[in-house]
Formats: structure tokens, C-alpha cells, sequence
């Protein structure tokens, strides 16, 4: 008699885990947007990460019970991989939200795994697929029309919207932050993020001191900074390591697709504005992403194992 396979069932929670992760940073954009008009940019990433590092170094030592030793040798990498990625994208990201749209933003944002797998191909001295070339191309075609609102005078005239210029400037640190990334494998996961973000607190704490550290005022505003503490910075990247176990990771990158799909939803009942050129570029985006992941051959680079932090 054959025994009934739990293999769908022992990957159910894990496929919940990946999709409950991609909320959660889809959550990031939206809070991220409120919190950003009562807190820089710098302030609000510093807080993130000052308050989150102590967590995640707790939940790696319980859950991965890493090599300290070895972990604090490859400090100065992770050190600069944490500049690189959780300031260099984050506090560009919580610009951008000053001055455009969570939608935009994330569908901007959307182009991250297929611009990675490109230069990653690149970078290793390879040569990237037709489908991903093809996906690179049908997503950027996208995000022009994100940037332009669908107009080609926009471009033309260069009359952008500096938020989505500041998305773009994101887009370029998470790729360069995750293909460099890949040399610093010798860390545990959640050890490494840990690590990071507590370095990046540490290089952050003499520029707020400078700058000023701007802290929330009101009891929404400090909500919106727990939210963006427990959930996209720690909660996400718990359930993102936690599911990585029993999940492939080119299968769980596939989930990464959810995140600007779960920002509409959530602008929509918000009751925000969702435009055309949100939804067509947005479908391109997403078409591309798909195009470069789904055909992807195996001679190819593997996409990263990294998320797509936000």
C-alpha cells in the first residue's frame, strides 16, 4: 500500500513563510511612505537598523549557532556589503518615498532579479541567456514607463519625477550589494544580516549625531517604525531563511514577484490612486522578471539567494 507523499505538505508552510515574507516587505513601502514625511530618510534607516540588529544577532544565535569566530573575521566584508545594501538601498528607497508613490516604487523595484542574474552572468564571465537578455529589456521598457507616467514627452524633456530617479539609484546598490554579496558565503544567513545591520547602525551613529536624529513625535509614527522594525527587517528575513530550507532557492526567488503585485493591493484598499502606466509598466516588469526566471536555462547563474531587501 502506498503511502500518501507529504512532500506538498511539508513545503506548505514554507510556500506561506516565502508569500508572508514578500507582504511583509511590501508592507515596508507603503508604512515606509507614511513614516518618511515625519522622519528623514537617515534617521528612519538608523532607527531600522539600530533596533533591529540586536534581534537578529539573538535569533541567529539560537537558531544558527554560528562560528563567532569565523562570522567576526569576515566582519569588514559584511561591514561594507551592510553600506552598500541596507544604506545604499534603503535610505535612497525612503527618499524616493518622500516623492513618489509605494506603487511606483516597488514596480521600479521589480526589475532588481533579472538586472542581478545579468550582471551576475557578466561579472562571472558568462554569457547571459536570450531569455534573460530579452527579460532585462521588456523590464526596463517598464520601468520608463513607470518614470514617464506613460509619456514620452517626459522622457524626451527629461522632466522625471526625482523619487523614481531615487528608486533607480536603490536598484543599482541591492544589485552591486547582492552579487558581491555572493563571495561572502561563509556566514549563516540571518548571522550575516545580523551583522550587517549592526555595522551599519554603528557607521550611521556618527552621521545622525552630525545631521541630527530625527525621532517619531506621535504614536502613529513610532507604529510606523516598529512595523518597519519587526516585520520587513526581521520578520521577513526569519521566514525568508526558515523557508530557504525546505524551498530551492530559484523557487523561492519566483515569490519576490509578489511584492509590487501586494503594494497595489494594498494602495487599492487604501483607497489609492493606481494609473495606467502603473499597471502597464508593472506588467512588463513582471513579464520581463518572469521571461528571464521561468526560461532560464541551467547553464545559467543561479539566481540569488539574497531578497530583495526593502
Amino acid at each position: 500500500m502506498n503511502r500518501p507523499s507529504t512532500a506538498g505538505a511539508s513545503r506548505g508552510p514554507a510556500i506561506a513563510a516565502l508569500v508572508a515574507a514578500a507582504l511583509f516587505w511590501a508592507g515596508n513601502y507603503t508604512v515606509g511612505s507614511a513614516a518618511v514625511q515625519s522622519v528623514d530618510p537617515i534617521s528612519l534607516t538608523f532607527l531600522r537598523w539600530a533596533m533591529a540588529a540586536p534581534v537578529l544577532l539573538l535569533l541567529a544565535a539560537v537558531i544558527e549557532r554560528p562560528d563567532w569566530r569565523a562570522a567576526l573575521r569576515a566582519l569588514p566584508k559584511l561591514a561594507g556589503l551592510g553600506v552598500l545594501g541596507m544604506i545604499g538601498f534603503v535610505a535612497p528607497l525612503y527618499e524616493a518615498l518622500r516623492h513618489t508613490t509605494a506603487v511606483s516604487a516597488s514596480i521600479i523595484s521589480a526589475i532588481c532579479p533579472v538586472l542581478i542574474a545579468d550582471v551576475a552572468a557578466v561579472a562571472l564571465r558568462e554569457r547571459p541567456t536570450r531569455g534573460m537578455v530579452g527579460g532585462l529589456a521588456i523590464g526596463l521598457v517598464g520601468v520608463l514607463v513607470v518614470v514617464s507616467k506613460g509619456s514620452i514627452a517626459a522622457l524626451t524633456s527629461l522632466d522625471l519625477n526625482i523619487g523614481d530617479l531615487w528608486v533607480l539609484i536603490a536598484v543599482v546598490c541591492w544589485t552591486a550589494y547582492t552579487v558581491l554579496g555572493r563571495r561572502v558565503n561563509t556566514v549563516p544567513p540571518i548571522t550575516s544580516v545580523g551583522l550587517q545591520a549592526a555595522s551599519v547602525a554603528i557607521v550611521l551613529a556618527p552621521v545622525v549625531a552630525v545631521l541630527g536624529l530625527q525621532v517619531p513625535t506621535t504614536a502613529p509614527t513610532w507604529g510606523a517604525v516598529a512595523f518597519i522594525v519587526v516585520l520587513p527587517s526581521i520578520g521577513s528575513y526569519l521566514l525568508w531563511n526558515v523557508a530557504l530550507r525546505r524551498i530551492p532557492a530559484a523557487n523561492a526567488g519566483v515569490t519576490l514577484n509578489l511584492i509590487p503585485v501586494f503594494v497595489v493591493v494594498i494602495a487599492v484598499v487604501l483607497g489609492g490612486a493606481i494609473t495606467i502606466a502603473d499597471l502597464l509598466g508593472g506588467a512588463l516588469v513582471l513579464g520581463g522578471v518572469l521571461l528571464a526566471t521561468i526560461r532560464r536555462q541551467r547553464a545559467a547563474v543561479d539566481p540569488p539567494t539574497a531578497p530583495i531587501a526593502s
